[in-house]
């Protein structure tokens, strides 16, 4: 039995759940998702918490199930997280003429390339810029869908991938670059 799967889900007020067919539907205030859930687990739904165990006569093997067990539940315990509490990264662009703004859901980036990048982000993101003086320019992006977040940051980071000689790139915030020493300290 997987620790994370043997975790009950608490649904907080405000969100309904709803399993049909091996689909977890969740719907809340911040909005709505759904995920496909393996056949070999199986979902209830008890005194408000929603409870994961494995179907012993699947014929999977038992070690994917166990597997199976904690993947779910994280994967649903996020969604439930998403639609009542959201999500919110925060990013930071370090470096001399860096740039950033949007209008609605594009932002262009102007981070030291001949031309500036534009990314469409989908309907679901909110997206808002800051660019104040003597600070570095920041992207807030907000949603209730934590793996979709997750891959908007790592896309953004991919245009400038922070690098530990100068400490330049687009960073989250508060992270820190641990530093390294040039060829001329190494010579030394």
């Amino acid at each position: 039995m997987s620790r994370i799967g043997k975790l009950p889900i608490a649904i907080p007020a405000g969100v309904t759940i709803d399993i049909k067919d091996n689909v977890v539907s969740v719907k809340g205030p911040k909005g709505e998702l759904s995920q496909k859930v393996d056949p070999s687990i199986l979902i209830k739904n008890e005194d408000g918490h929603l409870v994961f165990e494995i179907d012993e006569k699947s014929p999977v093997n038992v070690k994917q199930k166990q597997a199976f067990h904690g993947l779910y539940r994280a994967l649903v315990n996020n969604m439930v997280v998403g639609v009542s509490e959201g999500y919110k990264k925060e990013l930071e662009l370090v470096g001399v003429g860096y740039r950033v703004s949007n209008q609605g859901n594009l932002i262009e980036f102007s981070l030291g390339y001949t031309h500036p990048i534009f990314i469409q982000l989908p309907k679901e993101v909110k997206v808002e810029t800051k660019s104040e003086r003597n600070q570095n320019p920041q992207i807030i992006l907000e949603s209730c869908d934590k793996a979709l977040l997750g891959l908007i940051c790592a896309k953004i980071r991919s245009f400038r991938m922070p690098e530990p000689y100068k400490g330049k790139g687009i960073l989250f915030k508060g992270e820190v670059i641990r530093r390294k020493s040039g060829k001329s300290a190494a010579a030394k």
